[in-house]
């Protein structure tokens, strides 16, 4: 090894939105090298000079930032040229890779490439997800390592800058395994160590599929954008190919460092649920104080809205983007009201709605004398009508009468929220027009 200091990359490309499956590398890698108090680097793979574009890059930053994954060193491989350059010439000079004249099979291909000369051996090396992989290279053939002597391919660049920045460890996705005995050719031609390799499994859509952009795959800052916190994203990727052997789910980041082990990591592909994340999210949500749910919530809550409703929001959400949907539908009742049919305030057991207006004059007589207006001391007062009467005989109109709806919270906590006043007065309401 070059050293013995643990360092880990990841090298994403810049030529579109990442998603999740390509972060869960990224997280693996960098939790390996907290793990070993190690190094953690970012390259951005922009080889592609036609495909890539600054705001890709700048997206793959921001996710990082956002989910907390901190890189110690950052580069970026379009300004490495001259390095790409120099070890192409020396495998040219030793015969390890020779000017190939090609011919153009389509119109716009080169008719010149520089190839590596396949000495057509057998390889194996050790992964440390799947054990011993061995390959046969004589099927690879002299493979392209660049297109001009200032235009490198990936095969080629990965294992310079692999090399150059003292990567210990190469953490990455399995599709990856068929790239690796290329990388162990030319890493000999140039006489420079191997790395060690563990190939992750792939994420898969819920159809075991690939996952993709088509798949429903999602860049990192929709899921931000769509109000699923960080650390319950951190928490799933994580479990996405490992389990620390206990049935717990929910653990903090230190749990997962101090419990992470790359041979507990599978070799199956593991399936990307969305349900399963909101779970997660739904989790950590619980766990907020409203305090920290607010600071956190802050970009999804209505402006001057009521401290009242914060509590119902938290209980009700497993990601802050269905804050919003909530007023339009269970929240509603903070509103004017809506037009209802008074036949609506009959539960569905009473046969006369005489007797529902005489069940909301008496609640209208209890609430009215009250001093403490809390859900607490509204179902105090109200509960033990409700068991003489019949629970929903009594509870129905009322949540009825003060939501307008026949889906809303239970009638006391709305009572709390709308407060004396506008409870006494949307409960007489009904009562008028029955």
């Amino acid at each position: 090894m070059l050293n013995t200091k643990v360092v880990t990359r990841f090298a994403p490309s810049p030529t579109g939105l990442l998603h999740a499956g390509n972060y869960r590398t990224a997280l693996f890698s960098y939790i390996f090298s907290l793990q070993n108090k190690g190094k953690f680097i970012l390259r951005i793979e922009d080889t592609d000079k036609a495909r890539s574009k600054k705001e890709y890059e700048d997206n793959i930053v921001e996710s990082l930032k956002w989910l907390g994954i901190k890189y110690d060193e950052f580069y970026r491989q379009s300004d490495r040229s001259d390095l790409y350059a120099s070890n192409l010439k020396k495998l040219i000079d030793s015969g390890h890779a020779y000017v190939s004249k090609e011919i153009p099979k389509e119109v716009g291909d080169r008719e010149e490439v520089i190839r590596f000369k396949n000495p057509n051996k057998k390889i194996s090396f050790v992964d440390l997800i799947r054990g011993k992989i061995e390959f046969d290279t004589t099927d690879l053939g002299d493979f392209i390592i660049a297109r001009s002597m200032n235009e490198p391919v990936f095969h080629l660049v990965v294992v310079i800058d692999d090399f150059e920045m003292g990567i210990t460890h190469i953490i990455r996705g399995e599709d990856h395994i068929s790239n690796t005995p290329r990388h162990i050719l030319i890493q000999e031609a140039l006489g420079i160590p191997t790395p060690l390799y563990a190939h992750i499994p792939l994420l898969l859509a819920p159809d075991r599929s690939k996952m993709s952009k088509r798949k429903g795959a999602l860049p990192i800052t929709d899921y931000r954008d769509r109000g699923y916190l960080p650390n319950a994203l951190i928490n799933y990727m994580s479990f996405l190919g490992w389990n620390p052997g206990t049935e717990q789910e929910v653990m903090s980041f230190d749990e997962i460092i101090n419990q992470f082990s790359l041979e507990k990591v599978q070799k199956a592909g593991a399936i990307f649920n969305e349900e399963k994340l909101s779970w997660f999210n739904k989790q950590y949500i619980d766990k907020m104080s409203i305090d920290d749910f607010v600071i956190a919530a802050k970009n999804f809550i209505p402006e001057n809205i009521s401290p009242k409703l914060l509590p119902l929001i938290k209980e009700k959400i497993s990601k802050f983007s269905e804050i919003k949907p909530l007023f339009e539908t269970e929240l509603s009742f903070i509103n004017p009201l809506p037009v209802y049919s008074f036949e609506l305030l009959k539960w569905k057991q009473e046969k006369d709605l005489v007797n529902t207006k005489v069940y909301l004059g008496h609640i209208v007589e209890v609430l009215e004398v009250m001093t403490e207006f809390t859900k607490e001391s509204v179902k105090q007062a109200l509960w033990p009508y409700a068991e003489e009467k019949g629970k929903g005989n009594i509870l129905w109109p009322m949540r009825f009468a003060l939501s307008g709806k026949d889906k809303s919270p239970d009638p006391f906590v709305i009572a709390e929220i709308l407060g004396k006043e506008e409870t006494v007065k949307r409960l007489k309401y009904a009562i008028q027009n029955i």
